[in-house]
């Protein structure tokens, strides 16, 4: 299955949740918010929402800055 994360093009298993695509990509410790279709998916969801063939998905992490 193909989903475009972050602007790329990026290949997975089928019947993947959100959370097998973030720690396959070895970001979880990273990303803190996830859009998948420019829908926010609330974390305590990601385990059980199975992402489709070509979904785009953002995977955002906060960063601090001045």
């Amino acid at each position: 299955m193909n989903l475009i994360v972050n602007g790329e093009k990026k290949e997975f298993n089928e019947n993947s949740t959100l959370q097998a695509v973030i720690s396959e990509l070895q970001v979880e410790d990273k990303v803190m918010a996830a859009a998948v279709n420019m829908e926010i998916v609330k974390k305590d969801d990601w385990n059980n929402y199975v992402v489709k063939n070509d979904d785009k998905l953002e995977l955002l992490q906060f960063v601090g800055g001045g």
